[in-house]
Protein backbone atom coordinates (compact mmCIF):
# COMPACT_ATOMS: atom_id res chain seq x y z
CA UNK A 1 0.00 0.00 0.00
CA UNK A 2 1.22 3.32 -1.24
CA UNK A 3 -1.45 6.08 -0.95
CA UNK A 4 -1.44 9.79 0.26
CA UNK A 5 -3.33 10.40 3.73
CA UNK A 6 -7.08 10.99 2.88
CA UNK A 7 -8.84 14.45 4.31
CA UNK A 8 -5.99 16.50 4.81
CA UNK A 9 -5.30 20.02 3.71
CA UNK A 10 -1.93 21.50 2.48
CA UNK A 11 -1.18 23.97 5.25
CA UNK A 12 0.23 27.72 4.16
CA UNK A 13 3.74 27.01 5.43
CA UNK A 14 5.18 30.18 7.15
CA UNK A 15 8.23 29.67 10.09
CA UNK A 16 7.32 32.51 12.22
CA UNK A 17 4.03 30.99 12.22
CA UNK A 18 5.17 27.36 13.26
CA UNK A 19 6.94 28.50 16.02
CA UNK A 20 4.36 30.90 17.05
CA UNK A 21 1.73 27.85 17.23
CA UNK A 22 4.55 25.26 18.90
CA UNK A 23 5.23 27.71 22.03
CA UNK A 24 1.38 28.37 22.20
CA UNK A 25 0.32 24.81 22.08
CA UNK A 26 3.46 22.58 23.70
CA UNK A 27 4.63 22.87 27.29
CA UNK A 28 7.22 20.67 29.69
CA UNK A 29 4.67 18.90 31.29
CA UNK A 30 5.86 15.33 31.49
CA UNK A 31 2.98 12.85 30.64
CA UNK A 32 2.43 10.35 33.71
CA UNK A 33 2.49 7.56 30.68
CA UNK A 34 6.21 8.15 30.24
CA UNK A 35 6.89 6.32 33.32
CA UNK A 36 3.50 4.49 34.78
CA UNK A 37 3.56 0.81 33.29
CA UNK A 38 -0.13 0.45 33.48
CA UNK A 39 -0.20 3.25 30.80
CA UNK A 40 -0.01 1.86 27.32
CA UNK A 41 1.13 4.83 25.37
CA UNK A 42 -0.78 5.72 21.70
CA UNK A 43 0.63 5.73 18.78
CA UNK A 44 -2.40 6.92 16.57
CA UNK A 45 -2.17 3.74 14.42
CA UNK A 46 -4.65 0.92 15.40
CA UNK A 47 -2.32 -2.05 14.21
CA UNK A 48 0.64 -0.34 15.99
CA UNK A 49 -1.30 0.48 18.96
CA UNK A 50 -2.52 -3.68 19.25
CA UNK A 51 0.95 -4.47 18.41
CA UNK A 52 2.37 -2.10 21.55
CA UNK A 53 -0.24 -3.79 23.63
CA UNK A 54 1.36 -7.32 22.70
CA UNK A 55 4.74 -6.43 23.52
CA UNK A 56 3.81 -5.19 26.84
CA UNK A 57 2.86 -8.18 27.71
CA UNK A 58 5.93 -9.64 27.13
CA UNK A 59 8.66 -6.88 28.55
CA UNK A 60 8.28 -3.56 29.98
CA UNK A 61 7.43 -0.65 27.41
CA UNK A 62 10.78 1.72 27.77
CA UNK A 63 11.15 5.35 28.45
CA UNK A 64 12.40 7.08 25.36
CA UNK A 65 13.29 11.08 24.62
CA UNK A 66 14.11 12.25 20.75
CA UNK A 67 15.18 15.73 20.09
CA UNK A 68 13.04 17.24 17.01
CA UNK A 69 15.51 19.74 16.14
CA UNK A 70 13.81 22.85 13.62
CA UNK A 71 17.55 24.36 12.58
CA UNK A 72 16.42 28.42 11.85
CA UNK A 73 17.52 29.17 8.78
CA UNK A 74 15.46 31.37 6.59
CA UNK A 75 13.50 28.28 5.59
CA UNK A 76 13.93 26.30 8.79
CA UNK A 77 14.89 22.07 8.54
CA UNK A 78 14.80 19.46 10.67
CA UNK A 79 17.82 17.48 11.96
CA UNK A 80 17.51 13.69 11.12
CA UNK A 81 20.20 10.88 11.16
CA UNK A 82 20.29 8.07 9.46
CA UNK A 83 21.10 5.13 12.30
CA UNK A 84 24.60 2.73 11.88
CA UNK A 85 23.70 -0.44 9.69
CA UNK A 86 25.37 -2.67 12.05
CA UNK A 87 22.82 -1.91 15.13
CA UNK A 88 20.99 -4.85 16.48
CA UNK A 89 17.83 -2.26 16.43
CA UNK A 90 16.16 -0.12 13.42
CA UNK A 91 19.85 -1.00 11.80
CA UNK A 92 20.28 2.06 8.36
CA UNK A 93 16.70 4.01 9.80
CA UNK A 94 16.05 7.29 9.88
CA UNK A 95 15.34 8.68 13.17
CA UNK A 96 15.59 11.71 15.37
CA UNK A 97 18.65 12.27 17.83
CA UNK A 98 17.44 10.65 21.28
CA UNK A 99 17.22 7.22 22.82
CA UNK A 100 16.27 5.69 26.13
CA UNK A 101 16.22 8.13 29.16
CA UNK A 102 18.94 6.55 31.72
CA UNK A 103 18.34 7.83 35.46
CA UNK A 104 21.08 10.03 35.58
CA UNK A 105 18.97 12.30 33.34
CA UNK A 106 17.28 15.20 35.16
CA UNK A 107 14.42 15.39 32.86
CA UNK A 108 13.14 14.03 29.15
CA UNK A 109 14.81 17.38 28.05
CA UNK A 110 18.14 16.65 29.29
CA UNK A 111 17.91 13.38 28.06
CA UNK A 112 16.90 14.69 24.63
CA UNK A 113 19.95 16.81 24.67
CA UNK A 114 22.44 14.44 25.96
CA UNK A 115 22.02 11.43 23.33
CA UNK A 116 22.23 14.77 20.55
CA UNK A 117 24.86 15.64 21.98
CA UNK A 118 26.26 11.89 22.10
CA UNK A 119 25.34 10.63 18.44
CA UNK A 120 25.94 14.25 16.15
CA UNK A 121 27.88 16.16 18.69
CA UNK A 122 24.89 18.99 18.63
CA UNK A 123 26.02 21.36 21.37
CA UNK A 124 22.78 22.30 23.89
CA UNK A 125 24.18 25.92 23.47
CA UNK A 126 22.57 26.21 20.51
CA UNK A 127 19.43 24.62 21.10
CA UNK A 128 16.26 26.73 22.28
CA UNK A 129 13.52 23.95 23.62
CA UNK A 130 9.96 24.79 22.79
CA UNK A 131 8.11 22.19 24.44
CA UNK A 132 7.02 18.37 24.47
CA UNK A 133 5.09 16.90 21.92
CA UNK A 134 2.31 14.21 22.46
CA UNK A 135 4.08 10.91 24.05
CA UNK A 136 4.18 8.37 21.58
CA UNK A 137 4.46 4.38 21.82
CA UNK A 138 5.79 2.37 19.47
CA UNK A 139 5.48 -1.33 18.22
CA UNK A 140 9.41 -2.06 19.32
CA UNK A 141 8.53 -1.48 22.91
CA UNK A 142 9.05 1.96 23.05
CA UNK A 143 7.59 4.94 24.61
CA UNK A 144 8.87 8.02 23.41
CA UNK A 145 8.43 11.97 24.77
CA UNK A 146 9.55 13.92 21.63
CA UNK A 147 11.03 17.92 22.50
CA UNK A 148 10.74 20.56 20.15
CA UNK A 149 13.36 22.62 19.54
CA UNK A 150 14.63 25.55 17.94
CA UNK A 151 17.98 25.47 16.67
CA UNK A 152 20.37 28.07 15.97
CA UNK A 153 22.41 27.84 12.53
CA UNK A 154 26.65 27.56 13.15
CA UNK A 155 26.41 24.57 15.22
CA UNK A 156 29.41 22.03 13.92
CA UNK A 157 28.47 18.36 14.37
CA UNK A 158 30.63 15.56 15.07
CA UNK A 159 29.00 12.14 14.06
CA UNK A 160 29.44 8.98 16.58
CA UNK A 161 29.64 6.19 13.96
CA UNK A 162 29.10 3.67 16.71
CA UNK A 163 25.49 5.35 16.55
CA UNK A 164 25.32 7.10 13.24
CA UNK A 165 26.06 7.04 9.97
CA UNK A 166 24.86 9.94 8.89
CA UNK A 167 23.20 13.50 9.63
CA UNK A 168 21.37 15.31 7.28
CA UNK A 169 18.43 17.83 7.48
CA UNK A 170 15.40 18.01 5.59
CA UNK A 171 13.18 21.41 4.64
CA UNK A 172 10.60 21.89 7.36
CA UNK A 173 7.91 22.56 4.75
CA UNK A 174 8.01 19.39 3.14
CA UNK A 175 7.72 17.59 6.24
CA UNK A 176 4.70 19.54 7.45
CA UNK A 177 3.11 19.13 4.06
CA UNK A 178 0.13 16.72 4.62
CA UNK A 179 0.75 16.09 0.79
CA UNK A 180 3.59 14.44 1.35
CA UNK A 181 2.40 11.95 3.81
CA UNK A 182 1.78 8.14 2.66
CA UNK A 183 0.23 5.63 4.36
CA UNK A 184 2.61 1.88 3.65
CA UNK A 185 2.14 -1.37 4.97
CA UNK A 186 3.75 -4.68 6.26
CA UNK A 187 3.43 -7.94 7.79
CA UNK A 188 4.24 -7.73 11.63
CA UNK A 189 3.86 -11.13 13.96
CA UNK A 190 1.37 -12.06 11.30
CA UNK A 191 -0.96 -9.04 11.17
CA UNK A 192 -0.40 -6.34 8.33
CA UNK A 193 0.16 -2.87 10.27
CA UNK A 194 0.21 0.53 8.44
CA UNK A 195 2.66 3.43 8.57
CA UNK A 196 3.22 6.79 7.74
CA UNK A 197 5.92 7.29 5.65
CA UNK A 198 7.40 10.47 3.65
CA UNK A 199 10.29 9.91 1.14
CA UNK A 200 12.17 12.80 0.71
CA UNK A 201 14.65 12.27 -2.73
CA UNK A 202 17.09 9.27 -1.47
CA UNK A 203 15.79 9.16 2.49
CA UNK A 204 13.15 6.85 3.28
CA UNK A 205 11.12 8.67 6.04
CA UNK A 206 9.55 6.19 8.03
CA UNK A 207 7.69 4.45 10.88
CA UNK A 208 8.27 6.04 14.49
CA UNK A 209 10.24 9.41 12.80
CA UNK A 210 6.94 9.73 10.08
CA UNK A 211 4.46 8.74 12.66
CA UNK A 212 6.11 11.80 15.37
CA UNK A 213 6.18 14.13 12.11
CA UNK A 214 2.38 13.26 11.85
CA UNK A 215 1.79 14.48 15.33
CA UNK A 216 3.67 17.35 15.70
CA UNK A 217 1.90 18.50 12.07
CA UNK A 218 -1.51 17.71 13.78
CA UNK A 219 -0.45 19.02 17.04
CA UNK A 220 0.18 22.43 15.28
CA UNK A 221 -2.12 22.65 12.71
CA UNK A 222 -5.11 20.50 13.20
CA UNK A 223 -7.02 23.56 14.76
Amino acid sequence: MNKPIAKTEQVAFRAADFYARSKARLSFDVPPGLFDPNIIPASGDPGTDKMLEIVAREQPVRPAAVLIAVVDHPEPTILLTQRSAHLSDHAGQIAFPGGKIDATDSSPLDAALREAEEEVGLSRDFVEPIGYLDLYGTAFGFRILPTVARVRPGFQLSINHSEVDDAFEVPLSFLMNPLNHQVHSKEFRGMERFYYAMPFAERYIWGATAGMLRVLYERIYSS
